[in-house]
């Protein structure tokens, strides 16, 4: 089975398994939720008993403060009694709540904060073919905004369940004391309204299933036009870039007004179903009083005691689209750190990489994207510590694959990737990410200084060290030009550089991190001859003492590496040096040739 088959297996098991199922799955991955716990629900059954409290001390008013009990008169010194009990129990509900309350949103945004960062990192450990199986909109919109609606529903709708739950078992105790006809009345009345919420929650919890995948879906949308906001204009595609963002949206619309259909249905027979217990109560109790079996305080008390049961009842029919939404989001949550490493980090017990060139052996590796063909077939190839190879072929011909291997990017389908005798997926991340650089065509750069961007080679690079390294490299006079010099704001993307100029900080960034293995995608068609210039003679600096492996985009480097390895639909056609393949008849030579035509 391929990573991607069994990653959308257990995608699959987390979004089909029970609310509870999942309620629990998330509350595993945020312990920091479950902290204290136990204190804040002794808080939960104070604020709950306190409002109890209030209609017992009325009935205790009507019955013994006046009528029957005081021989028609008042009893002053019980109902102000009474009324201190009620106040104190107001006061005592007030402030347990607002401690209940208090302690569960910090235990919360704790335990949220966690599964956030657990969420980020673990994408990180994704391979880059898993991640580019889901839109980059769909995975940010799942560590933002779903775990946004989770938050929501943990510090209000999470309040009002523990609350609503100690409310309605406490008023049921009370009823019962009171009257048990009375209270098996409201039971009666509100029976046939939980077997109807229990069929709409699983129609609920794919109503906001699908909600929650058109937010993924309407974000990567926005995304997308805002980062190519470039292509949109000079394509003059704004209208249909529009119509694209359009068609998201109203695709959200429509699941969330179907999602929130549901959920009015259910809260509108709460009201049907309230109505009718309350006119129930009031009738049968007036029966019930002129039999002499309750007191006028007793009715008066249970009527509050019904209001008490009514209002957690009714709200929660309006919660449970709260909970659905929220249960929904932390399926895509959890769907996500579900989703199983497939270029897993052996940890501490895994080999280290000496600081010396490298020795690289593909041995018999093949590499299939999920549902495809292999794209790289049967490859055998060895390339001796300090050699710099050029890999050549045509689009399509494997060398991007090739590379995503030898950087780990990606683990082969079949066979192994050795370095120095030692399996990469056997080597700790640490390790490899500190021997093995890769500069892909076009580094990316983050909205920040030009130095920060450079740390990103080496995060306790100093001033000096950075400036050292452009000497290195022959890029003085380029650094000595920009306005800042290293304080130079590069801008989102590094828009506020050149192309070219781009390329330089990568090769730059590649120095401080000083590799024992230096992985090159050359780009230089897009950039200016001086900037060209330069690039290739930083690149001659930058591969000097350590094996280098450079995708030749221009044949000109190809000429100047002690190796070319010349693939073409997926399988190693041609080995050897520029001199020796050009005077046999083969791929390179055809490829050479045009080049060289192009060139003239």
């Amino acid at each position: 089975m391929s990573a991607a088959t069994s990653t959308s297996a257990r995608v699959g098991e987390v979004q089909s398994g029970s609310a509870l199922s999942t309620i629990r799955a998330g509350l595993a991955l945020s312990p920091e939720i479950r902290d204290g716990l136990g204190v804040t629900l002794l808080l939960a059954l104070v604020a709950t008993a306190g409002r109890v409290v209030v209609p017992i001390a009325v009935q205790q008013t009507i019955d013994r403060g006046f009528g029957a009990a005081t021989g028609g008169g008042v009893d002053a010194g019980f109902v102000s009694t009474m009324v201190a009990v009620g106040v104190v129990a107001v006061v005592a509900t007030g402030i347990a709540a607002f401690a209940m309350n208090a302690r569960l949103f910090r235990a919360s945004e704790a335990g949220l904060a966690s599964l956030r960062v657990t969420a980020f990192r673990h994408v990180h450990d994704l391979s880059v073919q898993t991640q580019n199986s889901e839109r980059r909109g769909g995975l940010v919109s799942r560590v933002t905004s779903d775990v946004d609606s989770l938050s929501l529903f943990l510090q209000w709708a999470g309040v009002f369940l523990i609350v609503a739950s100690g409310q309605i078992v406490l008023a049921t105790v009370v009823m019962l004391v009171y009257s048990w006809q009375l209270a098996l009345v409201v039971w009666v009345a509100f029976l046939p309204l939980g077997f109807a919420i229990r069929a709409l929650q699983k129609r609920l919890a794919r109503a906001y299933m699908r909600v929650r995948e058109r937010v993924g879906a309407m974000l990567a949308a926005i995304g997308e036009s805002v980062v190519g906001a470039e292509v949109v204009r000079a394509y003059g595609i704004e209208e249909r870039t529009g119509e694209r963002i359009d068609t998201a949206i109203d695709a959200h619309r429509s699941a969330a007004i179907r999602a929130q259909a549901f959920s009015v249905g259910a809260f509108s027979l709460g009201e049907i179903v309230a109505g009718v217990a309350n006119a129930s109560v009031v009738v049968v109790g007036v029966l019930l009083g002129i039999g002499g079996d309750i007191t006028a305080g007793r009715l008066v008390a249970f009527l509050f005691l019904v209001t008490l049961f009514i209002q957690p009842v009714q709200l929660g029919t309006e919660m449970l689209n709260e909970m659905q939404n929220a249960i929904a989001s932390w399926r895509r949550v959890l769907g996500v750190v579900d989703t199983p490493a497939d270029v897993s980090d052996p940890g501490p017990a895994g080999a280290g990489l000496p600081h010396q060139p490298l020795e690289v052996r593909f041995d018999g590796v093949t590499y299939a994207y999920p549902g495809g063909p292999p794209v790289l077939r049967d490859l055998d190839v060895t390339i001796p510590a300090g050699q710099r190879v050029a890999i050549v072929g045509e689009t399509g011909s494997g060398k991007s694959t090739f590379v995503k291997l030898l950087t780990r990017l990606m683990d082969p389908s079949s066979g192994s990737v050795r370095v120095n005798g030692v399996d990469l997926r056997d080597v700790r991340n640490e390790s490899l990410r500190s021997s093995v650089v890769l500069v892909p065509q076009e580094g990316f750069l983050f909205d920040d200084s030009l130095a920060a961007n450079l740390r990103y080679g080496r995060p306790s690079a100093s001033d000096a060290e950075m400036v050292e390294a452009v000497d290195e490299l022959g890029l003085t006079d380029w650094l000595q030009g920009l306005p800042r010099g290293l304080a130079t704001r590069v801008g989102q993307r590094g828009e506020g550089l050149s192309v070219g100029e781009r390329q330089l900080v990568a090769l730059v960034r590649a120095r401080l991190a000083d590799p024992s293995l230096l992985v090159l995608d050359e780009a230089t068609s897009a950039v200016d001859p001086a900037t060209e210039v330069r690039l290739s003679r930083a690149l001659r600096v930058l591969a000097e003492g350590r094996t280098s492996v450079t995708i030749a985009h221009r044949l000109a480097t190809a000429q100047n590496a002690d190796r070319v390895l010349v693939f073409d639909q997926g399988v190693l056609v041609q080995d050897g040096t520029h001199h020796d393949l050009l005077t046999r008849d083969g791929v390179y030579a055809r490829l050479f040739a045009a080049w060289s035509v192009a060139q003239s």
